[in-house]
């Protein structure tokens, strides 16, 4: 119920009855409330030949007094709720940034997910830090980089105005989570790259000097 800002659980059986006639038949079996205004829902399995009706996720379109405003998006509330019994439950609230317009809650033992990447997979991937540098084709200059914390292959790298540059970035931390970040601010450069994954950015160098380069994660 958008207006009403809650949830409702009912027996569409028992609705047919009403709807053909039988009006003291009871519809409704419980309500809950949402914070606010739920935009989209979605259940458990619901999307597959599985569903298993225990769980629900209200998305909602307004958070209203629950976050700070940090700008004209603000962050909503997406509400995971128990409605296997005849009482649904709350039983997790967070934030999500905006209001998710699909989304889908699956068993954990469907969820199979790299820690990792492969190496091997991107055809750019620095391998070897001998394979680092600065590489000249012209007006276009390629910069080699791998990373492994808390070093770099590369303190510094010079590149001349209006050169077209492309930076390829290997993690080579084989830790789970050891995620590394690359910023160049004056350019509005900033990228993650996962552990043994590969990232590369292009852009004109056309501002002269010197220039920071960070690790943003």
């Amino acid at each position: 119920l958008f207006i009403d800002s809650q949830i409702v659980k009912w027996n569409v059986d028992l609705a047919i009855k009403w709807f053909k006639g039988d009006k003291k038949t009871k519809v409704v079996l419980d309500r809950i409330d949402v914070h606010y205004q739920p935009g989209s829902g979605f259940t458990s399995m619901g999307e597959t030949k599985e569903m298993d009706g225990r769980f629900f996720i209200s998305d909602n379109k307004f958070s209203k007094d629950r976050f700070l405003p940090v700008g004209p998006l603000h962050a909503e509330t997406a509400q995971s709720i128990d409605i296997s019994g005849d009482k649904m439950k709350l039983v997790a609230d967070h934030s999500v940034y905006s209001e998710p317009h699909d989304s889908i809650i699956v068993r954990r033992d469907i969820d199979k997910t790299l820690q990792v990447y492969n190496m091997d997979d991107p055809p750019l991937a620095v391998k070897d830090p001998k394979d680092s540098g600065v590489f000249r084709a012209g007006k276009k200059v390629t910069i080699k980089l791998i990373s492994q914390a808390p070093t770099s292959s590369l303190r510094e790298f010079k590149v001349k105005v209006g050169d077209e540059v492309t930076i390829i970035l290997t993690n080579h931390d084989k830790v789970e989570d050891l995620t590394h970040g690359f910023g160049i601010p004056k350019y509005d450069i900033q990228f993650i790259v996962n552990p043994q994954e590969t990232k590369s950015v292009t852009f004109i160098a056309d501002k002269p000097g010197i220039y920071w380069c960070y690790c943003t994660n």
